[in-house]
This record gives structure tokens, sequence and C-alpha cells, in this order.
């Protein structure tokens, strides 16, 4: 009787070592990270450099690395993560949408740098569209903007194609401008590289203590991670929109002496599958 509740309590406490010890492996792992896709975006591709036309640093690489070195890190944390694009190649917004939407229990994180004709313009921003992208929003803000250093251009809410057709949280994160010098040079740097996939790593681990409503001014939050605050771009007014119009239409008949119709449809053929 003595030997069989010895080997009764022994199985009991190897069940429970091994359940403490799968406990650990997963509050290390990142807490439900081994249940969870990432789906990496890495911006442009192929023939779309990204950027501005004369841009001397190539967005389409930088985003690349960037999301190269994002895949590791959370594979390292126990995360089952998916590519977009995983070499120089050209994908269609519409394909990276559906990948995103063919991965059940999954986040979408499109990897940016940012450009101006303004080669002062600096700063970090993060894009999301629907109400329950922004706790990973403002998280991957956060992290990233508190570990590189580039000032914060804000948490912002914009309409962009890969943000509004997915169908599961999503943002989009802009890693500073490649026009201006100075961040050109830190986007340049390997190290710099890797600063920024572990840093909007950690936003995605800490995802999770960020609340996902929100007020009109800005994002809720918890303790851990402040408030971030944010830009509503969705929304334009109607004199605004009556004015471009017309600034549109203005254009266009300036335009119309000097451009070709086959340079024309070239550029609206480029422009539908570009972003960010």
């Amino acid at each position: 009787m003595m030997r069989k509740n010895f080997g009764r309590i022994s199985l009991l406490g190897a069940g429970l070592l091994t359940s403490f010890l799968g406990y650990s492996s997963y509050a290390a792992s990142g807490g439900n990270s081994s249940s969870t896709t990432v789906v990496i975006d890495a911006g442009h591709g192929g023939y779309d450099r990204g950027g501005i036309p004369g841009q001397r640093v190539s967005e389409k690489d930088m985003t690349l690395d960037v999301a190269r070195r994002l895949k590791s890190v959370l594979a390292a944390s126990g995360y089952r993560v998916v590519m977009t694009r995983d070499s120089d190649v050209f994908v269609p917004l519409g394909t990276r949408t559906a990948i995103a939407n063919s991965n059940r229990n999954a986040i979408f994180v499109s990897v940016h740098f940012n450009s101006a004709t303004r080669g002062g313009a600096s700063g970090i921003e993060t894009y999301f569209y629907s109400r329950d992208s922004l706790a990973l929003a403002s998280a991957i803000h956060h992290y990233v903007v508190g570990g590189a250093p580039s000032g914060s251009r804000g948490v912002r809410r914009r309409g962009y194609y890969v943000l509004r057709k997915t169908s599961i949280p999503a943002v989009l994160v802009e890693c500073g401008f490649l026009t201006n010098p100075t961040e050109a040079g830190y986007a340049q740097n390997a190290s710099y590289r890797q600063k920024l996939a572990e840093e909007i790593a950690a936003g995605v681990r800490s995802r999770g203590s960020v609340a996902s409503s929100f007020t009109t001014t800005r994002v809720a939050t918890d303790e851990t991670i402040p408030l971030q605050p944010y830009m509503d771009q969705t929304r334009v007014t109607k004199s605004k929109k009556s004015r471009s119009k017309r600034s549109a239409k203005k254009s266009s008949r300036r335009k119309k002496k000097t451009s070709s119709k086959p340079a024309e449809i070239e550029a609206r053929v480029a422009s539908s599958d570009r972003e960010g």
C-alpha cells in the first residue's frame, strides 16, 4: 500500500514539475506567443523602391532588412511568423492583405521608412485604422520611440490600404525619414536596424497591457504603456475636399499640354500599389 501511494505521489510530483516547467517556458516566450501568428510586411520591393524620386537610400532594402531581423527576434520568442515578402520582389497590396487575412489569431505589422521633400522632416510615427489595432499601435510606438534617438510624431489613424483591408489587428510603423541625413545614417547602420526590430518585437509582446478603447484625443492605456497621443487623419472636411478637387483640376489642365498618355497610365498603375 505504501509503495502504491509513494508511486502516486511520485507521479503527481512529476506532473506538477512538468506543468511548472511548461508554464515557465510559456511565460518566458511572451505568454500567448506560441498561439499567435505575426504577419510581417516589409514595405515596397522589386521595382517599387519606396520613398520619393531621387531618394538616395532605398526604402525597400531597409524595410526588408528590419523585417527579417524582426522575424528572427519573434521566432526566438516562440511566435509563428509569416512574411509577405522575404526577398526583393514586388507584392501587390491586395496580396499582402490576403496573406494577413488567411492567418487566424494573427496580427499584422507593416515596416516602412518615411520620406519628404523637406530634408529636415524627422521622427517616428505609427499608424492604425481599426479600433482593435490601437493597442498594438500604441505599444509598438512606445517601444520604438523609446529605443530610437529620433523624436515621436505620434500614433495616427489613417486609412492605408493594408490597414483598412485587414481583418486582424494591423499597424504600419514608419521608422524615421530616409530623406533626413541624420535618420538615413541611422537606418544604414546594421546595429540600429537590429534595435528597431527588437523594439518592434517588444511592442508586439506588450500589446496586451494596453487598453483597446480610446477617446477622441488620446489612446487609453494602463500604467505600463504611457498615454500615446494620436491624430485621426481619416476625416477630411468638405471645404478641404472641395479645395483639393479644384487644385487637382487646375493642375490637370496645366499638365495636359506637356504630359503624354502612356506616362500618365504608367504612373497610375505604379501608384495604385504603392503605400507608405
